[in-house]
């Protein structure tokens, strides 16, 4: 696990901000029950980095007691573009004494906001479109509303900020998928193996609908956490990883081919 707190000085003017821990550092989605029907193009994968968590305002002492916050959870790209090329749709299980509990958000962004003064998890569940991975995506958000200091003054301006990065890996994508994403920003696209070409990627999605989806002029970007450190101590570690594991199987190999050479030795 790759732990990304960091020792910074105070700021006023800076969010309260819990730092994140990578929760989950790289996500491996299965394959497709019907993998036999689509392309699938062999020793790739994709990915496609995300953040998930909140931001909550205090209302201030004149609040109700009981809609002491204002507070909007999300799911965003890392960069903040928009996910809608990989997302359908994203579904928020709120806690049983809000109304309707059951959040369904059908295009991005894929956000919900609500007013309230209790913390509690909410779960987050990111179906993909049929081309990207028919099996959904279940994350586990903790709602913070209060600052880590709580003998401190509350503030109405700076809201509390806490978010995790995850990055979903997609193994053997389809070759529609990777054809139609193979030049959006959100997605980390991968080195095709040699002879594989891809037909011109076309968008379905007209300029409006991409602007919507996109985070970058949201009401909240300015307190968003910036993950692209994480991103690469992420990538540096799943290079670490294949690299052990090679080692791995040379030495399984080495051990192989010594106990070979014993049983053929003279007596």
């Amino acid at each position: 696990m790759i732990d990304t707190s960091l020792s910074k000085k105070k700021d006023p003017d800076q969010p309260e901000i819990s730092l994140p821990t990578l929760k989950s550092q790289r996500t491996k989605m299965g394959k497709s029950e019907d993998s036999e029907k689509k392309k699938k193009i062999k020793d790739v994968e994709i990915s496609v980095p995300i953040v998930y968590g909140n931001a909550a305002f205090w209302l201030g002492k004149k609040a109700s007691e009981y809609q002491s916050h204002r507070w909007t959870v999300y799911v965003r790209g890392a960069t903040n573009e928009d996910l809608s090329v990989v997302v359908k749709r994203a579904v928020f299980q709120l806690h049983s004494s809000f109304n309707n509990p059951t959040r369904v958000v059908e295009s991005a962004p894929f956000e919900l906001s609500e007013s309230g003064w209790g913390e509690f998890e909410i779960a987050i569940t990111l179906f993909f479109h049929n081309d990207v991975c028919e099996k959904p995506l279940n994350l586990y958000h903790h709602l913070k509303l209060y600052p880590e200091d709580e003998s401190g003054p509350m503030s109405t301006k700076k809201p509390v900020v806490v978010e995790s990065y995850d990055e979903v890996v997609f193994t053997e994508p389809s070759e529609s998928f990777l054809a139609r994403v193979q030049n959006h920003p959100a997605v980390t696209f991968p080195r095709l193996p040699a002879g594989v070409t891809l037909p011109p990627s076309v968008s379905t999605e007209d300029e409006s609908k991409k602007k919507r989806g996109d985070t970058k002029d949201h009401p909240l970007s300015q307190w968003f956490l910036n993950f692209s450190e994480a991103d690469e101590l992420l990538q540096l570690a799943a290079a670490r990883q294949q690299v052990q594991a090679h080692i791995a199987k040379l030495r399984r190999q080495i051990s192989l081919t010594d106990g070979q050479n014993q049983q053929f030795k003279p007596l």
